[in-house]
């Protein structure tokens, strides 16, 4: 199964230290991060872990090869 693209766009978020769960399959109603949604689909979230508070741009099209942040693929869907 294939992704849905909740948006052609990064979320850009000041995150604080901690694990989050990046949703990969777009059906999340909590985008960028994972709410269950992908239960039966075969997409499983991204877990990730930042070690201090920073600025991430998350992939909001959901086709990055570098989860859970963005490349750029959506400026070529």
């Amino acid at each position: 199964m294939k992704p849905i693209v909740p948006q052609k766009a990064p979320y850009g978020l000041e995150l604080e230290a901690g694990t989050y769960f990046w949703c990969a399959c777009g059906r999340s109603a909590q985008q960028p991060f994972c709410d269950g949604s992908h239960k039966g689909t075969g997409i499983s979230p991204f877990r990730f872990v930042l070690e201090e508070k920073r600025k991430v741009w998350l992939c909001g099209c959901k086709h990055t090869r570098k989860p859970p942040f963005c490349d750029g693929m959506h400026k070529a869907l």
